[in-house]
């Protein structure tokens, strides 16, 4: 791998997922130097919208996509992880006692 290539995360980790980074996501290589088997790597969204995330993701961790990437596959995956954790909020709200 190397600088600007575009990537996927192929494992879930708690490390990539308290920063909003899930198995399946896309992103690019946005620095040159890998460091300690780690690359930077930029997980955009479609057009406009701020970027998810840019973290050290372990190069074991990353699978290359030699046709590029898509970011949409990124938003699907982000809106599955918040509305699981919408609902785990959902549960931890006491019921009121009549």
């Amino acid at each position: 791998m190397k600088y600007m290539d575009c990537v996927e995360v192929i494992v879930e980790k708690n490390r990539y997922a308290s920063e909003g980074v899930h198995k399946g996501m896309q992103g690019w290589i946005c620095d040159e130097d890998n460091i300690k088997n780690c690359w930077l790597v930029n997980f955009p969204q479609y057009g406009e919208k701020d970027d998810i995330a840019t973290i050290d993701i372990q190069e074991e961790d990353l699978r290359l996509l030699p046709d590029g990437m898509n970011a949409v596959v990124n938003e699907e995956i982000k809106a599955q992880f918040d509305a699981l954790e919408k609902g785990k909020k959902a549960e931890n709200v006491s019921k009121p006692m009549i």
